[in-house]
C-alpha cells in the first residue's frame, strides 16, 4: 500500500491568506471559471424562454466569485494595516483599467458576453498579480 499524503488545498499561511501566488491565481480563476459557466447557463435558460437573445447579458457577472476571493483576502490581511488599503486600491485601479481596455479590444468581434469575460479575465488576473506582490513587498518594506 503507498501512503497518501493529505495537504490542504489552496494553502494559507497563519493570518488566513493564501500563501502562493499559484493558490491565488488558481483560486480566482477557479471562480472566474464558475462565474462564466452559470452565466452561460443562464444565458442559455434565456435564450431558450425567448426572454433575450443569447450574448445580451454583460459578461462582467462573471467576478462575482472572484471579487467575493479578494474581499475574503483583505479581511485576512488586517496585520498589514494600511499597507493592504494601498495595495487593494492599486490592484483595482490597474485590474479595472486592464479590463476596460480587453473588453474594448474584443467589443468590436464580439457580443457583449464575450467581451465582457475577456475584461473580468484581465481584471482578475492583474488584481492577483498586484494584490499578492504588492501587499508582500510592502510589508517587507515597512519592516
Amino acid at each position: 500500500m503507498t501512503e497518501t499524503k493529505s495537504e490542504r488545498r489552496p494553502r494559507r499561511d497563519a493570518s488566513g491568506r493564501l500563501a502562493t501566488i499559484g493558490d491565488l491565481l488558481g483560486t480566482a480563476l477557479a471562480g472566474l471559471v464558475i462565474g462564466v459557466v452559470l452565466l452561460l447557463a443562464f444565458e442559455a435558460i434565456l435564450a431558450l424562454v425567448r426572454a433575450g437573445d443569447f450574448g445580451d447579458t454583460s459578461g462582467w457577472l462573471a467576478l462575482a466569485l472572484p471579487l467575493w476571493l479578494f474581499v475574503e483576502e483583505f479581511r485576512a490581511a488586517r496585520p498589514s494595516g494600511p499597507n493592504r488599503v494601498v495595495v487593494a486600491v492599486l490592484a483595482a485601479g490597474f485590474g479595472v483599467a486592464t479590463g476596460l481596455s480587453f473588453a474594448s479590444l474584443a467589443a468590436p468581434l464580439f457580443p457583449v458576453l464575450i467581451s465582457g469575460i475577456a475584461g473580468a479575465a484581465g481584471f482578475t488576473l492583474v488584481y492577483c498579480l498586484i494584490w499578492f506582490y504588492g501587499l508582500r513587498w510592502l510589508s517587507h518594506r515597512a519592516g
